[in-house]
């Protein structure tokens, strides 16, 4: 008997097995799955610490030591806001760049071939799909 996929499971299915091939593919970089967000949050500007946990859905504690590991790192440095004393702004640094390229990169790649054996109409019209679901949802990894 075929099992009969519901819009639910599958894209609970789907879910998991873009955080696996997301894990590893961070993995392969030397990155967390959380290092690779905030990296991935931070591709387009800085953030303010209070944005940053907004976007990354992570308390301020958690966030903060994140912080701290990737600034170790060399990854990412704090900076002041010259307009507002009291905020502190995470900055990728060129390290940091050039370590969310790869990951972007990589990951790209590992995600576009699980679409390689859907027919050309299909894929568009599975990206179209894509497009409008996640058409409010910020865009944190840009293509």
């Amino acid at each position: 008997m075929k099992e009969t996929l519901g819009a639910a499971s599958g894209l609970v299915r789907l879910t998991f097995l873009v955080q696996n091939v997301y894990a590893e593919v961070g993995r392969g970089c030397d990155l967390t799955v959380a290092q690779a967000q905030m990296l991935c949050a931070l591709t387009e500007e800085s953030l303010g610490m209070a944005d940053l946990s907004g976007v990354l859905g992570l308390e301020r504690s958690s966030l903060t030591g994140l912080v701290d590991r990737a600034e170790h790192r060399g990854l990412v440095v704090r900076e002041g806001d010259p307009r507002d004393r009291r905020v502190v702004k995470v900055t990728l640094t060129p390290a940091g760049a050039d370590a969310v390229h790869k990951f972007h990169q990589q990951l790209t790649v590992r995600l576009e071939g699980l679409l390689e054996d859907l027919p050309a109409t299909e894929r568009d019209r599975f990206t179209r799909s894509l497009g409008r679901l996640v058409a409010d949802v910020p865009a944190i990894f840009a293509d």
